[in-house]
């Protein structure tokens, strides 16, 4: 179930106190260790509403201790509590959004039909650093395969998305022939 504001609070709480008690870099850290656990069991039994908080909070403690720091390991204590483990990858995914807000990171993610190489990821980062919505922020650029998009790519930038894949191009084309908008129109 999602509860995005929830998942906000949460994560801005802890962010905050991250950044109070100079913890930050620590704990996302810690958060990337907790989201590379990809163990279908310890998953299942950190969501089930059968097991208590106070059993999740051992088992956690179980698993990640001397991995994370007190911090995290109180922070995920107080969501086993709570009765909040439902949207901890929520959470911790918004956690991130604040962390690369607060670094003036931007996450972008070309999406083509084969692997690119290095060199396209260097000269797409150069071309985005050129424009001024990007100029003083850290670029952050993943490559994803998808064979559907038939040849091209499609840029996804925060907001911005940029379609320039054949799939897009024939989807236009098609439109354009249903349309006939080069023959009149009768009245």
């Amino acid at each position: 179930m999602r509860q995005p504001k929830v998942a906000k609070r949460y994560a801005k709480a802890l962010f905050d106190l991250a950044v109070e008690t100079g913890q930050l870099e620590k704990v996302k850290e810690d958060i990337e260790t907790v989201l590379a656990v990809d163990h279908s069991e310890f998953n299942a039994v950190m969501m089930s509403p059968v097991i208590t908080g106070e059993k999740k909070e051992k088992i956690f403690a179980a698993v990640f201790d001397g991995k994370v720091s007190d911090l995290t390991k109180s922070f995920f204590n107080l969501l086993f509590r709570k009765g909040r483990e439902i949207s901890v990858k929520e959470i911790l995914l918004a956690f991130g959004g604040l962390y690369r807000q607060h670094h003036n990171i931007s996450v972008v993610e070309i999406t083509t039909a084969g692997p690119v190489p290095e060199a396209v990821n260097v000269v797409l980062r150069d071309k985005l650093k050129s424009m001024p919505r990007f100029k003083d922020s850290k670029l952050q650029v993943s490559n994803k395969v998808d064979d559907s998009i038939i040849g091209g790519f499609v840029l996804h930038v925060e907001d911005l998305i940029y379609d320039a894949s054949i799939r897009h191009d024939l989807t236009v084309i098609k439109k354009q022939f249903i349309e006939n908008m080069y023959v009149q129109k009768l009245r």
